[in-house]
């Protein structure tokens, strides 16, 4: 449940938007990639999204279905334009991402009563975002569905933090705070952890993750890989070693094969080796939903960087 629009990725990395000649165009948005990627490996997915009454909103639905993704869920919102989202690629780590989101995004747009809550109650993932959290009436639809979920499955809230989408720090903070008790895995990076718990290293915000009663705990630190934690044990994972093309699809890969890892019942050492992993593939492609790896490819990525 989250984010959907189109991606408008520059065909020439290194130029500025100022100077780039063409473009690639994609399905994007955090969760619709993430439901993208858990259907590569066989996963039956579904988005809980609005798009515009426009043309790119009937792309988004054409490229749901090509991908295997069920769109029942996904409206138009009269009045409102597709989100657009372009980007600058400077590998190896500098990617700016221009959001066009305006006057209101329509996956904002979800309203509570919309919800199929017996879907949503039923599936062995639910996958939630920040963003979601970041308007009305998102944030209270969002909310209902956490609720509705009340522990049943594995809950993710994936912290991804967009300071655009925010009137400060501070005002996310606080409705993470009202989320966190709701769900039972919870994924960041650092910066997205400072936002939720106020720490910006990765034991401390672990720790105020866990005091805060999620189960499962994963903190992403980009480079020097990922700190872990379940009720059972701790686990720090090195990043898996790639070339670095785009790494705007990373952490979206990343989240498709935790929702993977989860519904296989992995411990987790072998989760997050699974999820470096295709996290890793997606960062040295261009694309996003379409740089969405398989098993085999992911596997083969283990056995490469010889942590099979």
């Amino acid at each position: 449940m989250g984010r959907i629009g189109v991606d408008l990725y520059p065909l020439q990395v290194g130029r500025t938007l100022r100077t780039v000649e063409s473009f690639g165009k994609y399905l994007g948005g955090s969760a619709t990639n993430v439901a993208v990627a858990a259907a590569r490996y066989g996963r039956r997915t579904a988005v809980i999204s609005r798009t515009g009454a426009d043309p790119f909103g009937e792309y988004l639905h054409d490229a749901l279905r090509a991908f295997g993704v069920d769109d029942r869920y996904v409206f138009a919102v009269p009045g409102l334009p597709t989100p657009v989202t372009f980007c600058e690629i400077f590998p190896p780590d500098d990617f700016p991402l221009y959001f066009y989101r305006f006057p209101k995004a329509p996956d904002l747009e979800i309203n509570s009563d919309e919800l199929d809550y017996d879907a949503i109650v039923a599936s062995e993932v639910f996958w939630a975002t920040v963003t979601g959290l970041s308007s009305e009436p998102s944030r209270t639809a969002t909310l209902a569905a956490l609720q509705a979920r009340a522990g049943r499955g594995h809950t993710v809230l994936d912290l991804d933090y967009r300071p655009t989408f925010w009137p400060s720090r501070e005002a996310a903070r606080a409705e993470v705070e009202g989320a966190l008790p709701l769900v039972n895995v919870a994924v960041g990076n650092l910066d997205e952890c400072l936002t939720a718990v106020g720490e910006a290293e990765a034991r401390p915000a672990l720790k105020a993750l866990r005091e805060a009663g999620v189960r499962t705990v994963i903190v992403k630190q980009g480079p020097a890989g990922v700190l872990a934690a379940d009720s059972g044990r701790e686990v720090q994972m090195p990043a898996a070693p790639t070339h670095v093309v785009n790494g705007l699809g990373a952490g979206d890969a990343f989240g498709g094969a935790l929702c993977h890892s989860l519904i296989s019942g992995w411990d987790l050492e072998r989760a997050m080796r699974f999820c470096s992993a295709a996290g890793a593939i997606v960062a040295s492609r261009l694309a996003c939903a379409d740089a969405m790896p398989t098993a085999d490819e992911v596997e083969a990525k283990i056995e490469e960087a010889g942590q099979a």
